[in-house]
């Protein structure tokens, strides 16, 4: 069993053209904002969430991973992350071999700076590199240099943390060569794991606008496809092999704190918009059965509030998600009032924990576990927690996908190809039609 902790800091030094993440900007919060006291609000909602765990009959285990993510986390004081990993410690406990991870802006940061995070017992740091064409960067509204990246990466070396780079393909003017470069140049580092992601465009941001407006070019498919494999190509080859679709690291070295979703482990999220997740959650005051909570799960209605938690009609749940208010002076204010900042949350039903399960399986390189699915079909159906039209997902159904080059059997395991990872949600869809979902 393992529990993970992702606290997200939702500022950043300036918004850049393609981001639609909750961040925000001094001028979007308004005049007089304030980060100074965000570490300790953050500090108090652990508090709440722990004794909201409580009552419900939650008992995690010490938290395996620690992820810092944005926005910006590294705009903050190195000591205030110290402040909020040590009140993980003293609020959950944190495993001996915890991976405790933040992402950083390159030009945040310095030699000190990463050495206090070493100090205070982070593990790794994954900087937003996104490109190392200075062109690309300027379109992206990225404020960092290549040598910025470089720097980083040697800082965090000396004081001993693992470096991971993320990049980004397919923005508007970049060419072949253009993402050549960056993938060699991500290598050339010497980092021991590399993100790779497909620029997606939301049209309420300021580059889905340009787009609109004919200032900038649509990213391409093709484009995009031909791109992702030059990165599988060059990545494998320097030895940092694929573990989730975009996402490849040398053995030993992949993002456990990742691997936890795609997993669907149970997670607490911090912070404005954090989400979290529970596999199952006990009847309120249920803490005598800590260690097998009934499936019963707690809501939030829709004004939020964790002491506005109800319990879920059916025992068809498989656990629990819910969201953070998503404003920091909104969430702020619930946390003033000793409430839990959720905005909302759902019960996960059994078709649903179905769904997640194969389309979380096909995106990693230990695949799609049919005898886990299956079992699941045939515990969901005599329970009546699925239907009759819920059928088992036969190994025979995959051989034409093989025959077409998109995944391998290994065993009863299926493990998507590079081309079954272009393809991932046609296969996914497959596998929904094929057992009636």
């Amino acid at each position: 069993m393992e529990f993970e902790v992702y606290i997200h800091v939702p500022f950043c030094l300036r918004r850049c053209g393609y981001c639609d993440f909750n961040t925000y900007t001094a001028t979007d919060l308004g005049g007089g904002a304030s980060r100074a006291n965000y570490a300790n609000m953050v500090i108090r909602e652990m508090a709440l969430v722990r004794d909201w765990q409580r009552v419900h009959g939650i008992e995690e285990p010490a938290a395996s991973t620690v992820f810092f993510g944005g926005g910006t986390p590294t705009i903050l004081p190195a000591d205030d992350l110290a402040a909020m990993l040590d009140a993980v410690r003293s609020t959950w406990g944190i495993a001996p071999d915890a991976e405790i991870t933040t992402e950083a802006n390159p030009d945040t940061v310095n030699e000190y700076y990463i050495g206090k995070l070493a100090e205070a017992g982070f593990t790794r740091i994954s900087f937003g590199m996104q490109s190392a064409v200075p062109h690309v960067l300027r379109t992206l509204d990225r404020t960092h240099t290549p040598a910025n990246v470089e720097a980083g990466v040697a800082a965090a070396a000396k004081a001993g943390l693992r470096s991971s780079v993320d990049l980004i393909y397919g923005a508007p003017g970049e060419s072949l060569d253009d993402w050549r470069t960056s993938v060699e140049t991500a290598i050339g580092l010497g980092v021991n794991h590399i993100s790779a992601y497909a620029l997606t465009v939301e049209p309420t941001t300021k580059m889905g606008r340009q787009i609109k407006a004919g200032i900038l070019p649509k990213p391409n498919d093709d484009d995009e496809a031909a791109k992702y494999e030059i990165a599988d190509e060059a990545f494998s080859a320097a030895g940092l092999s694929w573990y989730e679709v975009s996402n490849w690291a040398r053995p030993g070295c992949e993002s456990r704190h990742n691997l936890g979703y795609w997993r669907n482990v149970d997670w607490a999220g911090l912070g404005p918009g954090a989400h979290s997740h529970y596999n199952a959650v006990a009847e309120e005051g249920n803490g005598d059965d800590a260690d097998h909570p009934q499936s019963a799960a707690p809501t939030v209605p829709a004004g939020g509030g964790g002491d506005g938690l109800s319990r879920g009609g059916d025992h068809g749940t498989h656990g629990l998600r819910g969201w953070d208010i998503a404003h920091p002076r909104l969430w702020g204010a619930a946390i003033n009032e000793g409430r839990v900042p959720w905005s909302g949350s759902e019960s996960i039903t059994a078709e649903e924990n179905l769904e997640e399960i194969i389309m979380l399986g096909l995106r990693i390189r230990e695949g799609l576990d049919l005898d886990r699915v299956n079992r699941l079909i045939r515990d969901g159906r005599e329970a009546g927690t699925l239907g009759p039209s819920i059928t088992a997902l036969d190994r025979t159904r995959f051989e034409p996908l093989v025959d077409e080059g998109l995944v391998t059997l290994d065993g009863d395991r299926v493990v998507p190809t590079r081309a079954g990872r272009l393809l991932n949600d046609t296969i996914i869809e497959r596998c929904f039609a094929w057992c009636g979902l």
